[in-house]
């Protein structure tokens, strides 16, 4: 049986990567320190409780485990929070991740699937966003998954790595079957924000920037199913069984665009609920448009979004936040 490797399987992401790859019929198993994710997300294979800044700790994990690949998730993903304090940035995603490369590479153990981001590309120059696109991040989160990229690459060419990197672009939603979801503290992203806000009469969603040079002023991002995703991981590792020793970049998202304001009104009508909206000035170095170009993914990967309808993903994010507050 094929065996996956799964750092920080108690995430957001990584819990459903979990449930795609044993659905797939891999072995899976989970490392994970608990400092951000949910223990009870833990629900499809063995959890090893650690760090993978521990690199005795890893190597034992991967000498017990012997996984065929490794994806690896573990990071901090606050934008915010980034430019505030980047030395955690640094230290854990960076850090971590040569933690966890020196492990691997300790353990035989060369093919690795990636968690970055579309925060590498930093301001469009050109739209829909390609992986030619110029990588300028604009904030250290962007920066510190720019970084790992680039020692994939390096390990590949000095010691015979072969990775998948994929890029995200606006994870959302939640299982359709409603055993994980979306369960951050504090809660960031925008979808759980405005649900949050249109099932609690004293609860508002704070609306980053309305002067956005987009029609309706707001923000547009590219959003996509977090199962459209998990099932992108799946297919990356079939990928890299087979993979010579390189680092392959791939983009994930839908290749259309919806505006903040579009998922408000869209909220709105899934819940019957009128949202209380504050407006906030709009954060630095926060682009007016990011969409994707997923091209290679459907080619190379023979993947497609096929959940990522903005009312399939709101509501399943809907059902999982109903499930919470009535549990």
């Amino acid at each position: 049986m094929k065996k996956v490797l799964v750092t920080g399987g108690a995430g957001y992401i990584g819990s459903h990567c979990c449930k795609a790859f044993s659905r797939a019929g891999w072995d899976v198993a989970a490392l994970d320190n608990l400092s951000r994710g949910n223990r009870a997300a833990i629900r499809w294979g063995h959890l090893y409780e650690g760090d993978v800044a521990d690199t005795p700790f890893v190597k034992s994990v991967l000498e017990e485990f012997q996984p065929d690949i490794v994806a690896h998730f573990a990071a901090f993903a606050y934008v915010g929070e980034s430019v505030e304090h980047p030395e955690l940035y640094y230290a854990n995603n960076v850090g971590g991740t040569l933690s966890l490369l020196e492990a691997m590479r300790a353990e035989g153990c060369s093919r690795l699937i990636f968690s970055s981001t579309c925060a590498t590309y930093g301001d469009p120059v050109y739209l829909p966003i390609d992986e030619k696109h110029p990588q300028q991040p604009v904030n250290p989160y962007g920066w510190s998954k720019f970084t790992v990229e680039r020692m994939l690459e390096d390990y590949a060419a000095a010691h015979s790595f072969s990775s998948v990197i994929l890029r995200y672009f606006n994870a959302a939603g939640c299982d359709p079957e409603g055993e994980i979801g979306e369960d951050h503290s504090p809660e960031t992203h925008a979808l759980p924000l405005l649900i949050t806000a249109a099932l609690d009469s004293n609860a508002a969603f704070f609306l980053n920037g309305c002067d956005f040079d987009t029609p309706d002023g707001s923000a547009i991002r590219d959003f996509i199913h977090v199962s459209d995703l998990a099932n992108a991981h799946v297919a990356a590792g079939e990928r890299l069984l087979e993979a010579l020793p390189r680092a392959e970049a791939f983009n994930l998202g839908t290749g259309s665009g919806i505006s903040i304001l579009e998922l408000v009104k869209a909220v709105e009508k899934a819940t019957g609920r009128t949202i209380s909206l504050q407006l906030r000035e709009r954060r630095t170095g926060d682009p007016a448009v990011l969409v994707a170009a997923a091209d290679r993914a459907c080619k190379d990967l023979k993947w497609q979004p096929r959940q990522s309808g903005l009312f399939e993903i709101i509501d399943t994010a809907l059902a999982w936040q109903r499930n919470k507050q009535e549990s």
